[in-house]
């Protein structure tokens, strides 16, 4: 499957020709009138069940989304994903999607496609590269797969292929950027920005203060409530009370039998499988070289120097040292080093053409000289060879029977459940059950984030106890551990809270809004009061407001009370000494300053700091200008029809329903 990663080719530079800048420029010239996105359900036509979108040929699907807005929602939420959040979740991660296909189909149609040599030379670099080739050898086909399926829950080839998606995004975005620049006048006046520092009095008034002082009566409370009723409106979930019956493949599997032939017919079909390749274990010590510079130079001197380090330890193995002592010292393989250099078993096509050759046509127990690779020079020690061969039946049988006691169980436990669903329509789950020797398990009013009954979390199932109306046939849901055949008894609609089963949390929002509203007033009225006096102390002295110092700070500075200084209180850099500002906002404080001095940059200053600056603005305006082709580069697309939106199924997915 990654045979092509075999040997590192030069790295591809992504930074395109002027022609191709031109045309990418003259393209976000063209596509700019179209400005805000249009509806993003719209057009197309497209009516395939679980296809959520379609940008060219490539289909976006349901499952595709909803593994994406997993992983969004696991990220944020560190594994606990809110049930009440996935709607949103899946809207974004839809998005997202389509938009990142939108750019990746983009960029194919302008010729910048991957290659197979480009991808691997990608996955050779970086810190894809520390993990699939640590010291420059493969970490092997098996582990890799089983990598990639954990951490991403998809097939080697689909992996490679949303990598290749990830590069060409890449180098069309890195052409678009290409063109953008900054003037000396702007790095200035960004410098000027960046390095001005104020110092300040301020006096603070506290939202949580004014939030104490507030003691709203019952009376109060209840004409809030009343009024913001709307807000509670069926704010207590929908409940149901259903019964199922359970059909576990775990306890069929413990009783599937599995005949010889069975086993042979299996083996038979799967012989690649089982095959063992030709592999070698070695333990190495790397001698790293420096990669070129951006020019593509070498410094020949660390070469030489690393050369005759290798070369010494060779020297040093000659005479009878300990090779994995020497590995723990010397070598530069942070993966291997600590292992005495040792490798786990390669197999042919998996490293670098030199340091194959030498392992494989070593001699068991010896020693290679010095060897040269892309990454740097090796010593290699042959452990152990294993020729290649095909497993014999006995000793995989123990690795086949469950895989085939699992797919009697699952084909089993479908044909189970199938009958009892059967049976369940015509003579009820009760007698269902009661011819399978199995339980009716009936539940108490649940909703949509409860455990189920001898089940635990089942979100598939609960979202079609959910959906189901009273008395409906009895139907056929997947769980966790088989299949479940349920019938819903009865729901209880979404219900609006009496003021009762709401008082606190109403109590809490009317204090909150009315200490705002108190805030915002007590702010202006301080802030009038010290530009009326022209004094600052004086009116936070009538408002009950302690005046306090700052020392001088620059716009990255925090301070306790008044947060970052990028934020409301950033007026600070904009006035001049003596100057009182207006009502400010400062998280839950209500702050008004009065500008003390304000020190502007050296020319020193802004000489050291210019390449910073200028990197930095020039960062910032590639983002704005990516993000301005992206969105008009979808509306364009779409108004052309070749991103198309399954309405349907886009309103489905996206539904507190669909989640």
């Amino acid at each position: 499957m990654i045979r092509f990663l075999q040997q590192p080719g030069p790295i591809k530079k992504i930074v395109l020709g002027g022609l191709l800048v031109v045309v990418c420029v003259m393209m976000v010239i063209t596509l700019v009138p179209g400005g805000m996105l249009g509806d993003y359900f719209n057009r197309g036509g497209l009516t395939t069940q679980g296809v959520l979108a379609k940008v060219g040929d490539q289909e976006i699907t349901e499952t595709a989304v909803r593994q994406q807005a997993r992983m969004d929602g696991q990220r944020q939420f560190k594994g606990n994903i809110p049930d009440a959040l996935m709607p949103y979740l899946m809207q974004r991660a839809a998005q997202n999607v389509i938009t990142q296909k939108a750019v990746v189909y983009e960029a194919d149609r302008m010729g910048l496609g991957v290659s197979d040599e480009e991808l691997r030379d990608y996955m050779h670099q970086g810190e894809l590269g520390k993990v699939l080739f640590p010291g420059g050898v493969f970490i092997g086909e098996d582990t890799y797969e089983r990598m990639i399926d954990a951490t991403y829950h998809i097939g080697v080839q689909a992996f490679e292929q949303e990598v290749k998606g990830e590069i060409a995004q890449q180098k069309l975005l890195a052409a678009i950027a290409s063109a953008v620049t900054v003037s000396d006048k702007g790095i200035r006046e960004e410098l000027l920005k960046q390095d001005t520092k104020a110092k300040f009095q301020y006096a603070v008034l506290s939202l949580d203060d004014i939030k104490k002082q507030i003691n709203p009566t019952d009376t109060e409370l209840k004409a809030f409530y009343e009024k913001n009723k709307q807000q509670y409106a069926n704010s207590i979930p929908q409940k149901i009370k259903a019964k199922y019956i359970l059909i576990d493949t775990k306890n069929l599997e413990q009783q599937a039998s599995i005949t010889p032939q069975e086993l042979q017919q299996y083996y038979r079909q799967h012989e690649d499988e089982f095959r063992i390749p030709e592999t070698v274990t070695v333990r190495h010590i790397l001698i790293k070289t420096p990669p070129p510079d951006a020019n593509g130079k070498v410094d020949q001197k660390a070469v030489d120097a690393a050369r005759a380090q290798a070369e010494d330890i060779a020297k040093q193995l000659k005479a009878g040292a300990n090779f994995a002592d020497l590995a723990k010292k010397y070598s530069q393989d942070e993966s291997t080093s600590k292992d005495g250099g040792l490798l786990p078993p390669i197999t042919r096509g998996r490293t670098v053409p030199e340091f194959e050759q030498a392992a494989f046509n070593t001699p068991v127990g010896q020693t290679t000289g010095v060897v040269r690779t892309s990454y740097g020079f090796h010593i290699i020690h042959v452990e152990a060879k294993q020729e290649a061969r095909l497993k014999p039946l006995d000793e995989v049988k123990s690795e086949i029977e469950p895989i085939l006691k699992k797919q009697k169980a699952q084909a089993q436990a479908e044909n189970v459940a199938n009958a009892i669903q059967a049976l369940a329509k015509t003579a009820g789950l009760d007698k269902a059950a009661q011819q399978r020797n199995l339980t009716v398990t009936t539940t108490g009013l649940i909703s949509q984030s409860d455990q189920l009954p001898g089940i635990g979390s089942a979100p598939e199932f609960m979202n079609q106890l959910q959906i189901a109306k009273k008395n409906d046939p009895p139907a056929l849901a997947p769980t966790p551990a088989g299949y479940a055949v349920y019938q819903v008894t009865e729901i209880q609609p979404p219900q609006t809270p009496t003021f009762e089963q709401v008082k606190d949390s109403v109590e809490q929002q009317f204090k909150n809004q009315r200490a705002e509203s108190l805030l915002e007033q007590k702010t202006q009225q301080l802030a009038d009061r010290a530009h009326s006096e022209h004094d600052l102390e004086k009116a936070a002295k009538e408002a009950g407001a302690t005046v306090k110092t700052s020392d001088l700070e620059s716009r990255t500075s925090q301070m306790p009370e008044l947060g970052a200084m990028s934020g409301p209180i950033s007026v600070v850099f904009t006035m001049k000494p003596g100057e009182i500002s207006g009502p400010l906002q400062a998280g839950n404080n209500g702050v008004v300053v009065k500008v003390l001095e304000v020190q502007g940059p050296t020319d020193a200053q802004i000489k050291q700091d210019w390449d910073k600056a200028r990197e930095s603005l020039l960062e910032q305006k590639r983002e704005e200008f990516e993000n301005l082709y992206v969105e008009n580069l979808r509306n364009t697309l779409e108004k052309q029809g070749k991103i198309k939106i399954n309405q349907k199924e886009m309103e489905r997915v996206t539904s507190a329903a669909g989640s």
